[in-house]
């Protein structure tokens, strides 16, 4: 089991981890074996995951989300299959960490007084300047 937050867990059966060959630093080393991983999870089958979770996340990350609703995260960034393996774990930590928290509720309220009295201040000489210009009726 994955611990992202302590009401969000992952089974490890979840995910679904596929190698290839990386063209990222390493030289021959990374010619000859499979560092580079790919990580798929299906977000809407994790029992492991709050619903109001798995709304935020599709919403927040709808263009990374596949058409069979799974999330694709590749990393090839180091020599070691298994350092990489463990960036793609830590990526999706934090994609869910960032959407874990449901967003703030705004609480209407009105303009204070003094705004008010700056925007008819502002009002009246914006007014005044377009009275100046009017032509004048002798």
């Amino acid at each position: 089991m994955i611990r992202v937050l302590p009401n969000i867990l992952i089974a490890e059966h979840e995910l679904a981890f596929k190698t290839a060959r990386s063209g990222g630093p390493g030289g021959q080393h990374v010619n000859k074996t499979e560092s580079r991983v790919q990580m798929r999870w299906h977000v809407a089958a994790s029992p492991g995951v709050p619903d109001d979770v798995k709304a935020r996340f599709a919403a927040a990350y709808r263009n990374r989300i596949n058409e069979d609703g799974e999330i694709v995260i590749d990393c090839d960034e180091t020599r070691s299959q298994h350092r990489n393996r463990e960036i793609c774990l830590e990526r999706l930590k934090a994609m869910l960490a960032a959407v874990a928290k449901p967003p703030k509720v705004r609480k209407k309220s009105k303009p204070g007084k003094s705004a008010l009295a700056r925007r008819r201040k502002h009002r009246e000489a914006h007014s005044a300047k377009k009275a100046a210009r009017r032509k004048v009726d002798y």
